[in-house]
């Protein structure tokens, strides 16, 4: 009976060390930024969350990959976008944050990074489209918003 207790433990650690080794590591950490400190720490300044400016990425598995959010600061006009990864977070990998100012073509800031891609452009007076991507795994997940808004 002592042999069957042993390897029954010994089955149950084994079982528990494959689960938590095969466990996503790109869930284990949190992204310690926020949209506002990524544009403020690339860019300085004050930045306040704008109106229908969050999309959050989901990958088809159903996992959230990141989120994209517009910024504004009143002071001086300016958007930035912000692309937030969820995954692989701490890690260098692919993000990108995108934005297209009224009259202009798309911009982006793409590369791979720990914890956000961050772009800003001056928008008084026009209105904005943005974007951003999180790579996942060998596919990029995107969201945004496609229609001009937050005019102003």
């Amino acid at each position: 009976m002592r042999g069957s207790a042993r390897r029954l433990a010994i089955a149950t650690l084994a079982a528990t060390v494959a689960a938590v080794t095969l466990a996503s590591p790109a869930q284990a950490a949190t992204n310690p930024f926020t949209a506002a400190q990524a544009c403020n720490n690339d860019f300085g300044g004050s930045w306040a969350y704008a109106d229908d400016g969050h999309r959050s990425m989901y990958a088809p598995d159903g996992t959230k990959v990141g989120d994209v959010y517009l910024m504004y600061n009143g002071a001086s006009g300016y958007n930035c976008v912000a692309t937030l990864k969820r995954v692989a977070v701490g890690s260098t990998t692919g993000v990108s944050a995108g934005i297209r100012v009224e009259g202009g073509s798309w911009v982006e800031d793409s590369g791979n990074f720990k914890y956000y891609a961050a772009i800003q452009r001056s928008a008084a007076d026009k209105c904005v489209m943005y974007r951003g991507e999180v790579l996942y795994g060998t596919s990029w997940q995107g969201a945004g918003r496609s229609s001009w808004g937050n005019c102003g």
